[in-house]
């Protein structure tokens, strides 16, 4: 009987025991260990956007590990066998391909809903905010087409709630969401604030990752966050617009800037109850994603 072969287009959920692999993976872990034999093998996991797999190293391992780091997209031609009642690689040969031309979404983990779908909610949260200034910076953010697209691509972390492409987007919806059913319940609340601040808070992300073989911190990320990188892109599109009142501007880029708590902001306190209710809403679907994510701990 001829053996399966996995093809450079055979997803991680379609390989089985006994088919041949010889197809490209991003390689998301890699360990070098020590057999009870005393000789060296290496642990890795692939992935892709359906899923992941283990897979081991175990002749000339150290040799192969020259071969590809962590992160990197690699080629590999090896096998599928099961190993205490799970699937597992052993890999006759790895080595780093170039990621040139790579679609992120066909290695990392993508969004089960409907992008399209999302989308439309967004616009639709965006037009419960009434006030001419905040609806005029809403527009030029969602007008702006290049950007839309990286709000709909970037994820929200890269381990943690919505870890997946597509991530920002629907955590963005949640908490937009929210802030209008908390208007409701809290109408003394400025509604426009409070929802432009949810749809905006945490639009530095998309200038927070690149995105590749896995997710990692880009330059800006690493050194800035999306914090300040949010402010900025606000401020600059604020500034663009001409006449956008500074008062305004202060009161918005105080909930962005206290959405993960009062501890950055001057004197470590919230001063409006809005800026209070982002942070709170913020952690709801913050926490309740990770909790069925990756259950509670």
């Amino acid at each position: 009987m001829t053996a399966a072969v996995a093809t450079d287009r055979t997803t991680v959920a379609a390989l089985r025991a006994g088919s041949e692999v010889d197809g490209s993976f991003a390689c998301s872990r890699k360990d070098r260990l020590t057999a009870r034999s005393g000789a060296a093998y290496l642990a890795l996991e692939l992935r892709d956007s359906t899923g992941a797999i283990p897979a081991r190293v175990f002749r000339d391992a150290d040799f192969m590990a020259g071969k590809f780091d962590r992160g990197d997209l690699v080629h590999v031609a090896g096998s599928v066998e099961r190993f205490r009642d799970e699937l597992q690689v052993e890999v006759r040969s790895i080595e780093r391909i170039e990621a040139e031309g790579l679609v992120p979404g066909d290695f990392l983990p993508v969004a089960y809903r409907d992008m399209e779908e999302l989308d439309g909610f967004l616009e639709h949260l965006s037009r419960e905010v009434y006030d001419a200034d905040h609806r005029r910076l809403l527009d030029s953010v969602l007008c702006d087409t290049k950007l839309r697209e990286a709000l709909r691509r970037a994820p929200c972390t890269r381990g943690g709630h919505h870890a997946y492409l597509g991530g920002l987007i629907e955590h963005t919806v949640a908490v937009a969401t929210l802030a209008i059913e908390t208007c409701a319940l809290h109408p003394r609340l400025d509604s426009d604030v409070l929802v432009t601040a949810a749809i905006l808070h945490d639009i530095g992300k998309v200038r927070e990752f690149d995105l590749g073989a896995e997710i990692t911190l880009s330059n800006e990320g690493a050194l800035l966050g999306h914090l300040a990188l949010g402010q900025q892109m606000i401020s600059e599109r604020a500034t663009a617009l001409g006449s956008f009142p500074p008062l305004k501007l202060l009161a918005l880029l105080h909930c962005v800037l206290g959405h993960h708590g009062p501890d950055g902001l001057p004197g470590k306190r919230f001063r409006s109850p809005e800026a209070l209710a982002l942070y709170r809403i913020n952690v709801i679907d913050a926490a309740v994603k990770g909790a069925l994510e990756q259950g509670l701990s």
